[in-house]
């Protein structure tokens, strides 16, 4: 059986550790402050910012709600935006995608404060990843890193293939595994849907990120014994023997690849918790670097 690499079980313990970091920041007069925006009537993005609310409440950080209904007008959303930059109680800002239609994602998101950009989706951010400066790292590929290397398993000198290429996963985690530093020093293949014979490339793969949004695509001949393989979909799909009709499953078929792999993340269980809890880190991140400005 490989090992199973429960993202679960390593949020458990870095929100504890998330707890201790934010206790010594309440001992300096600090609480970590995240400002959230939720417009229209999504129904999973609702049940999203709930999730974090709950998850920020659970570990001392304080959260502003801002619920708008689909008919916000985009200059209320960033004047929202410019509040919340200009708060000192709030730290980090999160604005839950998706906007309604006649929103321009992209500009609301730049004008967020890069400093206060706790899901990494500035473009000022996402320049500094790439060319290897800190800043903050949007939440799922960080989680990723922070899976691999709490397993035991350092993506430094191995292949790494992702699967798929989004700027929330693909991309930026690309960037990630090959800067030039012990955490990462990845060689890294991005593939996608336009690829040439992507079996051969899966298969030289000795840490494996499926990322493509479609359930089950990477099947047991597409990998090579011993590989890692992290699963970052979240798909449902019929399932009539069950109660809700459907299940979850990811973009791994799971029972067949776990009896080639050394080490397989799960859906549910895996990636999903671990895009929280990086929520939490760097919202509590950009607390502590308040804090040390105020000291010095």
């Amino acid at each position: 059986m490989p090992k199973i690499i429960s993202g679960t079980e390593i949020s458990k313990v870095m929100r504890e550790e998330i707890v201790s970091r934010v206790s010594e920041l309440s001992r300096k007069g600090i609480t970590p402050g995240l400002g959230v925006i939720l417009a229209g009537d999504n129904p999973a993005s609702h049940i999203y910012v709930r999730m974090k609310e709950k998850a920020c409440e659970a570990v001392g950080i304080y959260t502003a709600i801002q619920r708008f209904s689909a008919d916000v007008s985009q200059k209320t959303v960033v004047d929202l935006v410019n509040k919340y930059n200009n708060d000192e109680k709030i730290h980090g800002i999160l604005i839950q995608h998706p906007l309604p239609d006649g929103i321009d994602e992209s500009y609301v998101f730049g004008q967020v404060d890069p400093v206060k950009d706790v899901d990494g989706f500035h473009p000022v951010n996402e320049g500094k990843l790439l060319i290897g400066e800190e800043g903050f790292v949007s939440c799922t590929p960080l989680g990723i890193l922070e899976m691999l290397h709490r397993s035991g398993y350092s993506p430094e000198g191995k292949h790494v293939v992702i699967v798929g290429r989004s700027t929330i996963v693909g991309k930026p985690l690309a960037a990630l595994l090959m800067q030039k530093n012990k955490r990462a020093n990845a060689t890294v293949t991005v593939c996608h849907s336009r690829t040439a014979d992507l079996r051969a490339i899966t298969r030289t793969a000795d840490i494996l990120v499926a990322a493509i949004g479609v359930p089950e695509f990477i099947t047991a001949d597409m990998v090579k014994a011993g590989v890692v393989v992290i699963d970052v979909g979240t798909n449902r799909v019929e399932d009539s023997t069950t109660e809700k009709g459907y299940r979850l499953v990811g973009d791994v078929k799971f029972d067949e690849v776990k009896e080639i792999a050394e080490a397989i993340s799960p859906v549910p269980g895996g990636v999903g918790p671990m895009t929280i809890t990086m929520l939490l880190h760097n919202t509590t991140l950009s607390a502590e670097k308040t804090a040390e400005k105020l000291q010095n």
